[in-house]
């Protein structure tokens, strides 16, 4: 409980640092810059794609339940702490929430992240280990599959996410970012989108960025659609998923 305790307090403090950079009237004035040349759906393009958002999660989460139930008990049973992990995310518009996932690490990983900050295999802000040592047995087998995501159809419920969007970055990372970088932000971050069928993990961060932002660039429902088909096979082979 205590440890849970600081690692919501550090990332809490974290947060309010981001979010003062963000309100700062010199970045204020970046982001709005940022986001003046990103195109956007609208009218009832951007009411359908809500409408999808939240229909799709109104039937998964209660059809997940028993696999839901089962992911808990077999989290409990490996390592002791909370089957959810709650983390802050960066969402539209540099607008903070809080993601959730099933834990896939032991509790305390965060405490012990800088120790391995040497043995990072991504580049730019992203820290990725694979064979990271915090992640449990069972953690492995949600990662490979993505179920460990699957509590985000919360987030897509309540319209922090949507099923298609860049994946929401962490405070820290988007501390780091450019000006180009932040238009990643200027839609809402999704469960999926070009970087997760494309190989994922496996992707130098320039590539991931500029796979986003020719999402960012081309929304459409009919793109969301065929990212939808695509990651199905992507998720089954595991490609890339750490």
């Amino acid at each position: 409980m205590k440890v849970q305790q600081m690692m919501l307090s550090n990332t809490m403090s974290v947060d309010t640092e981001v979010e003062q950079e963000i309100c700062s009237t010199d970045k204020s004035l970046k982001l709005l810059l940022a986001f003046q040349s990103v195109p956007g759906l609208c009218g009832w393009r951007c009411s359908a794609k809500r409408a999808a958002d939240f229909l799709v999660s109104l039937i998964v989460l209660p059809l997940m339940l028993p696999l839901w139930l089962l992911i808990c008990i077999a989290i409990k049973v490996e390592s002791k702490g909370a089957t959810l992990f709650r983390q802050t995310r960066i969402g539209k518009g540099g607008k903070p929430f809080v993601m959730y996932k099933f834990r896939s690490m032991y509790e305390g990983a965060e405490d012990v992240l800088e120790s391995l900050t040497d043995l990072n295999e991504a580049d730019g802000p992203v820290f990725k280990i694979k064979g990271d040592p915090r992640i449990t047995r069972v953690g492995s087998i949600l990662r490979r599959s993505s179920l460990d995501e699957v509590p985000q159809f919360i987030n897509v419920l309540k319209g922090e996410m949507s099923l298609v969007g860049p994946r929401p970055p962490l405070p820290n990372e988007v501390a780091k970012y450019n000006e180009r970088q932040w238009q990643r932000l200027a839609v809402k971050p999704g469960l999926t989108c070009l970087w997760q069928t494309q190989g994922r993990s496996r992707l130098p961060f320039d590539r991931w960025i500029e796979l986003d932002l020719d999402y960012v660039y081309n929304q459409s429902l009919w793109l969301d659609f065929k990212i939808l088909m695509r990651t199905v096979p992507a998720v089954l082979k595991g490609n890339g998923a750490w």
